[in-house]
């Protein structure tokens, strides 16, 4: 579903998007529901937020859509063990949350 919600987020179908990432929003909470999720459990959490803040900074929404970028930021740095994979998430979700500042200034 993130996937999906990505392509159609990048064809222009942003209400489409939107749909799918609120169908999922049920999964995700019960992925986030375990004392301690799995890495590929993080992961699919983590792409739905970053469709979904750049959905909403598409409209307007910047302030809302830091909040999403900002939970990755803190999803990463405190994820045990560290790796080049989760580096590389911490760095885009800290160039999200620039480029959304930059739209708020």
């Amino acid at each position: 579903m993130g996937v999906q919600a990505q392509q159609l987020l990048q064809n222009g179908k942003s209400d489409q998007a939107a749909a799918v990432i609120a169908a999922g929003q049920p999964l995700l909470d019960r992925l986030l529901a375990a004392p301690r999720p799995t890495l590929a459990a993080m992961e699919a959490v983590s792409d739905f937020d970053q469709t979904y803040g750049r959905l909403l900074m598409g409209n307007g929404y910047n302030g809302s859509a830091r909040l999403l970028f900002q939970k990755n930021v803190t999803r990463w740095r405190t994820w045990k063990p560290q790796t080049p994979q989760t580096a590389a998430r911490l760095k885009l979700a800290l160039d999200a949350i620039a480029e959304c500042d930059r739209h708020m200034q």
